[in-house]
């Protein structure tokens, strides 16, 4: 074939390629998975009613509450707690009754609130060693601290005696930055449970927390809270349903532990009633 005869084919080919349409750039790779490490919510009902958007949701934890038997709001179960744990979702415990009442913090009402709340943990199988948070839902004036310490002082006694006098269950307390840290600086408790109340005293610049309360998640159809966890913070899954222990101590869930094996291992003791430090350093001011 002669080049007269090979122009037209040539030229045909080189249209044909400039009206073919340009190749499509490759698709953008797919979103890293957001890390929930850390994260979970607090709920006031039975999670067991919305356990397909905890699955989904991938998140770590969930609060719930023990309560006075009279109350209108739902205690966590025994079958709400295996059925999280199934879940592979950590649980964390909180007493909470009259807690947004300021006559209600005292040594009395701390130890009875101990007795109740060991009796509900133990009901629904919450391993020894792990954390039960008592709340302080107020905002507390300085000259009211020492109060809530009696009250936290209770709650040790009554966690020594149900436990044969031994810390079966850690400390956390739930509150403001100011009770958040005197509590803590009392040596009453080894958690602390931020509020999302932030105009509260101290809750600003308070940094000590293990757990920060935020806004609810727009993502969850259901009314809850927010919260942010660091390291170890006193969640537990029940025995035989879940695949951890609490927090990053290690504590086996296999088998609960008895008062006296948590002594032959050499748990603290709680911490018995005394003299208010708080008291003590107002009185020395």
């Amino acid at each position: 074939m002669n080049a007269i005869k090979l122009a037209p084919v040539v030229s045909a080919l080189i249209l044909g390629a400039c009206s073919s349409p340009p190749v499509p750039p490759p698709p953008p790779p797919p979103p890293s998975p957001v890390s929930t490490s850390g994260q979970g919510i607090d709920l006031a009902n039975d999670a067991s009613d919305v356990l397909n958007e905890l699955q989904d949701s991938r998140l770590e934890f969930v609060a719930r509450y023990y309560r006075d038997l009279a109350s209108r709001w739902p205690t966590l179960s025994a079958n709400e707690a295996r059925r999280l744990s199934a879940l592979g979702l950590k649980i964390v415990a909180v007493w909470e009754s009259h807690s947004r009442s300021p006559t209600h913090f005292s040594y009395s009402s701390g130890y009875y609130d101990a007795v109740m709340a060991y009796q509900q943990a133990r009901a629904i199988g919450q391993p020894y060693g792990s954390a039960i948070y008592f709340a302080v839902d107020y905002n507390v004036p300085s000259q009211s601290l020492a109060s809530i310490e009696e009250y936290f002082r209770g709650v040790a006694a009554g966690l020594t005696g149900e436990g044969g006098g031994v810390a079966s269950y850690t400390v956390g307390v739930y509150g403001s930055g100011a009770v958040c840290d005197a509590i803590k600086g009392a040596g009453l408790a080894r958690y602390c449970w931020l509020s999302n109340s932030f105009a509260w005293a101290g809750s600003t610049s308070y940094d000590g927390w293990d757990i920060m309360q935020g806004m609810p998640r727009s993502d969850l159809s259901f009314s809850q809270d927010s919260d942010e966890a660091r390291a170890d913070y006193g969640a537990f899954q029940v025995a035989g349903y879940g695949a951890a222990g609490y927090g990053a101590a290690g504590y086996g869930v296999a088998t609960a532990r008895e008062p006296t094996a948590l002594a032959a291992a050499g748990m603290p003791r709680l911490p018995q009633p005394g003299p208010s430090l708080i008291s003590t350093a107002t009185a020395s001011r």
